[in-house]
């Protein structure tokens, strides 16, 4: 194998990240594995990014610096694409750290699956003061689920795939849209559509290969782009896409704001004699909200091969949901679907 029909394209949008791209690019140039180009799209920073990535740019030729018309990551993203040669490609933020061994890891994997493989790897979050506790939830969920190697069925819940970590075959990207749809959150939307295309995921689960960092400027707690009601709006537009089954009864679990978004969102979509909405609030069964009766959850159990979706925050609950679930034979993926 060639070294162009080897190279890994790294495509990184940098806005503002001045303070911690060295870092970034420090862990990138240590990589043990050394055939990578770096395609850095600066995204108009105010700061001193564009001069920091020029200077590496200059020590090192496999780093290549674009600016773009655009604005936002997903034109960055496509103008960084457009700009690369590898028949790997992957993602990094530029204020996150590689693993020393993150890209032989990933290469490694790929090489050793057929087309239509993700690979991946553990993440851990990491600050300079302290981690949010979300976040470090979202690392011990999104570890824990590659483990088993489904985490295909969680897709629903959250984003199954770290964005900054993972690597594939360029022609796999490009067989699923690439960077092309306008949809924000575009890293979830493209989870989706790999899942759509129904590739595998390998993981490297022996320890971290990323480390994300937490930070007050991080994109995904400012940009209105990542508010929680875009990744909600996404979830039900794919599942209607992707799960939806128009002959069986729909039900949707929960009695909150997000039981109350469905409700609203469903209605368009399922006939009122097949659309059910039930809660394990007992002050709320008999409720009518929407225009729609809540009732009792177990009334599941008298509804032929019902397809539900569980919308219920509190972490206790969603484990209560989940026994009740499995222990009268449903299947998580398959008849259930954990929105939160």
């Amino acid at each position: 194998m060639s070294q162009k029909e080897s190279l890994i394209s790294i495509l990184m949008p940098v806005f503002n990240t001045a303070a911690f791209l060295p870092a970034c690019l420090e862990s990138i140039l240590n990589q043990t594995e050394s055939n990578w180009e770096l395609i850095a799209v600066d995204d108009h920073s105010t700061d001193d990014s564009l001069e920091i990535l020029r200077a590496y740019a200059q020590r090192d030729t496999r780093i290549q610096v674009f600016g773009h018309l655009g604005k936002g990551i997903i034109p960055a993203l496509r103008k960084a694409f457009s700009q690369s040669v590898g028949a790997y490609i992957t993602r990094m933020d530029s204020d996150d750290i590689m693993n020393i061994n993150k890209l032989q890891i990933l290469k490694n994997i790929i090489l050793n699956h057929p087309v239509g493989t993700i690979a991946t790897g553990k993440v851990a979050y990491f600050s300079d003061t302290m981690v949010q506790n979300g976040y470090i939830r979202y690392q011990n969920w999104l570890n824990e689920w590659m483990e088993t190697g489904q985490s295909w069925q969680q897709i629903y819940k959250e984003c199954v795939l770290p964005s900054p970590c993972w690597l594939l075959r360029r022609a796999d990207l490009v067989a699923c849209g690439g960077f092309e749809p306008d949809t924000y959150p575009e890293d979830y939307d493209l989870c989706f559509r790999f899942c759509e295309q129904k590739y595998t995921i390998a993981a490297h689960t022996d320890f971290p290969i990323h480390y994300w960092r937490d930070s007050a400027t991080r994109t995904s707690r400012n940009d209105p782009n990542y508010a929680s009601n875009q990744y909600f709006n996404l979830k039900i537009n794919y599942f209607l896409k992707l799960n939806f089954d128009i002959n069986r009864p729909l039900v949707l679990w929960g009695g909150g704001d997000k039981g109350k978004t469905l409700i609203r969102a469903f209605k368009n979509h399922v006939p009122p004699h097949l659309l059910h909405w039930v809660t394990n609030n007992l002050r709320k069964v008999g409720q009518i909200i929407e225009n729609q009766k809540l009732t009792h959850y177990e009334n599941i159990l008298h509804l032929k091969h019902p397809q539900i979706i569980t919308a219920v925050a509190q972490p206790s609950g969603q484990l209560e949901i989940e026994a009740f679930l499995q222990k009268n034979g449903f299947k998580m993926g398959k008849d259930y679907f954990p929105f939160c």
